[in-house]
């Protein structure tokens, strides 16, 4: 049962049960930005479509990911994709993607009263390119058991789909989480930061 003291912390992306950490102040943007990438789930991810009759359109789908187990963050999105997947498909033509994540996935900025526009429900944007990981690789090693520890389920996905493992090469990261605009935070910033 969670006491009055507990139940008055603020969750920011998941279940209470999962212990994670209030969000850092906003002008920690570096450690801002991890965070949101660290204790994020799921994402949405923007591609140029190939679909017939939306070619050339921006699409943007919901994607499972991970950038480590619940106690190492690397600040990388790792996912497991299908070529079967509409917006895996834009990515075989063009890798150039841009993917979102927010305090609006939990229950930070609900609690807070904030709606998820509001730049205090933060969130961050990474622009990059995704990458296929090499097979038997030490990083693919790696991404299996980041995304397999968030994400149990995928380990009973089809193998007919032919799953890979993959990942986002970050070119920019940009976040917004308090009035003044969007800023761009600095890579070197970003990967030093902790969660």
């Amino acid at each position: 049962e969670i006491d009055a003291a507990e139940n008055s912390l603020v969750n920011a992306i998941g279940a209470k049960k999962d212990n994670i950490p209030d969000p850092p102040p906003h002008k920690q943007v570096a450690k801002m930005s991890r965070y949101l990438c660290h204790y994020s789930d799921w994402l949405s991810m923007a591609t140029l479509s190939t679909r017939p009759g939306l070619e050339g359109t921006p699409f943007a789908s919901i994607f499972s990911f991970s950038d480590g187990p619940k106690e190492y963050s690397t600040g990388i999105p790792y996912f497991y994709m299908t070529d079967m997947d509409m917006s895996t498909q834009d990515l075989l033509e063009n890798p150039k993607t841009s993917v979102t994540m927010s305090l609006a996935q939990g229950n930070y900025c609900k609690e807070k009263k904030l709606d998820p526009e509001d730049p205090r429900c933060a969130h961050l944007i990474l622009a990059g390119k995704m990458v296929k990981l090499q097979q038997d690789s030490e990083e693919e090693h790696f991404a299996k058991q980041a995304l397999f520890s968030r994400h149990p389920v995928m380990a009973d996905w089809p193998a007919s789909h032919r799953w890979y493992f993959a990942k986002l090469n970050i070119s920019n990261a940009i976040l917004l989480d308090f009035f003044g605009g969007a800023i761009d935070v600095p890579l070197e910033d970003y990967f030093k930061a902790e969660p």
